[in-house]
């Protein structure tokens, strides 16, 4: 593989936003004949930097050499016309076209008389055989074949525009492991034409099977660039996550083993074989009054997956559900809330608060939902709620006709926080409670999650923060890649590095359901 040139090289990228700095000083080089990773957890810049070199955002500080050429990128088309190809998560494809149409989108063969559609569909074929894809039709209709097949068929169609930088970001989020193979040997054919592959994935052990090189980012910032085979599982988890003690040592929660407990022997909740088909393999799960489990995991290890199955915000197409000693069926987040069970979700901007809405409104919302739009709360019962949290969790500012758009983070995730404490919950699940909040608020929440437990609640905590994980839980389950690894019983023995190490050290290939509890 060449290394004396990059193929691409980004220096010194920064990208603001209003209030935020996105991306500060950070560079990747991209090398011909390499699958390059690019590794970090969410907020990290990933996105950012890709969007960078696609033409999606500019950059305010850097430069961008593509070929050894300096480019300024002012859209999409700017990137595609320096060679530079893009396969999405969610493909970027027209279903209601054939695959050869979708391959030669653009650059259909053309004649006296138009498009020649044989010669079209021709073309598309011998870019399908690249792929190795022989057996595929180019006049079968895309909306027929697999999502795995769509992502082969748009890496064919970044091949007719003759790319030199392939970015696949999260391709195999929602293919089986046969897929994966199948997307990996193409990607190694691409590879050994010369062409630069940036890689996105939050699964470490694919990253470890096709990668060559991969750069780390943390909080926007660069933290290294090396070479996969040297970089140990561990170590690359601990640049990933980062760890910051004066911070950590300002966050004064007392130390969940200290905190009295009102646990029952019966679990409050327990799921046997819960799963459904490419969010979260079946797993098994007793939750119990007065206990926190925390999840801990990498991004992408299925952490919110279980979170919002046992909310009923998914359905699980497995396994079996009882809580309070009752079989159920929650098969929405309205009967989830009936059953006392509540889910504060991670994506507080987009799925958490209605930024319209006063603070009085947010916190009431959960509450009037479960008794219907037919039996309004009365204004001094709704007064009296929202009075008690606000002052309680400590909302600042104290007013409760304030528009929640106009607080801050860590007054925001109070404010959901409370919704869902008005709804006088067993089971709460916490998904992120304390992330881009400030050190204060973040203690107060974590406060609160104590609290809630000793006073006998059932809580589910994640986080992407080990330490946190740690410092809160009673019980931890381990995740890694979608499967459930591991149960901890969080003693003296249990650490962020204990945790890092059963995650790098634990494979998951084949596997339906991880380690025994231990």
């Amino acid at each position: 593989m060449t290394k004396e040139a990059p193929l691409v090289s980004m220096k010194g990228i920064s990208i603001e936003f209003p209030g935020v700095k996105a991306l500060d000083n950070v560079d990747l080089r991209l090398f011909p004949g390499e699958v390059h990773a690019l590794m970090g957890e969410n907020g990290a810049g990933k996105s950012t930097m890709i969007k960078a070199l696609t033409g999606v955002y500019k950059i305010n500080a850097g430069t961008i050499t593509v070929n050894g050429q300096n480019r300024i990128f002012n859209g999409t088309a700017d990137a595609q016309n320096a060679g530079i190809a893009t396969v999405y998560q969610e493909v970027n494809l027209c279903t209601n076209l054939s695959v050869g149409e979708n391959v030669m989108l653009g650059h259909e063969v053309r004649g006296h008389l138009g498009i020649n559609w044989r010669k079209t569909h021709e073309a598309a074929k011998g870019f399908l055989a690249q792929m190795g894809l022989t057996d595929l039709d180019p006049h079968t209709p895309l909306n027929e074949i697999s999502i795995a097949m769509q992502q082969l068929v748009a890496i064919a169609r970044a091949m007719v525009i003759d790319a030199k930088v392939l970015i696949l970001d999260e391709p195999t989020s929602s293919l089986d492991a046969n897929e994966v193979q199948d997307l990996f040997r193409i990607m190694r054919k691409v590879r050994d034409r010369g062409i630069a592959i940036l890689f996105v994935s939050h699964f470490l052990d694919q990253v470890y099977e096709i990668a060559d090189r991969m750069t780390i980012l943390r909080n926007g910032k660069f933290v290294e660039e090396t070479m996969v085979k040297d970089m140990p599982r561990d170590v690359l988890i601990t640049k990933m996550i980062g760890k910051n003690a004066d911070e950590l040592s300002l966050i004064g929660t007392k130390s969940r083993k200290e905190t009295p407990q009102a646990a029952t022997d019966r679990p409050l909740a327990s799921v046997r074989g819960f799963g459904r088909k490419g969010s979260i393999y079946p797993f098994d799960m007793d939750l119990f009054k007065g206990k926190i489990m925390g999840l801990a995991g990498l991004l992408g290890s299925g952490r919110t997956e279980i979170g919002r199955l046992l909310f009923g915000a998914d359905k699980p197409d497995k396994g079996t559900y009882t809580f309070d000693g009752k079989k159920i069926s929650i098969d929405s987040p309205a009967n989830a809330l009936k059953n006392k069970i509540a889910y504060s979700t991670e994506n507080r901007r987009d799925e958490g608060i209605i930024g319209d809405l006063t603070v009085r409104e947010n916190i009431i919302l959960a509450l009037q939902a479960t008794r219907g739009m037919f039996r309004p709360i009365p204004r001094k019962e709704a007064d009296r709620i929202v009075d008690k949290y606000i002052k309680e969790l400590n909302v600042r500012p104290a007013d409760p006709d304030r528009l929640i758009k106009n607080l801050s983070g860590g007054n925001q995730q109070k404010v959901l926080l409370a919704r869902w404490l008005a709804t006088d919950p067993e089971l709460l699940i916490l998904d992120e409670p304390t992330r881009g909040i400030d050190i204060g608020a973040k203690a107060e929440i974590q406060q609160t999650v104590l609290d809630l437990a000793a006073q006998g609640m059932s809580v589910v905590f994640i986080s992407s923060e080990l330490d946190e994980v740690v410092r809160l839980s009673d019980q931890i389950t381990v995740l890694k890649d979608r499967h459930k690894i591991d149960l901890m019983d969080n003693d003296d023995t249990v650490s962020q590095q204990t945790i890092v190490e059963d995650i790098a050290n634990t494979s998951v290939s084949g596997q339906s359901q991880g380690k025994e509890e231990r």
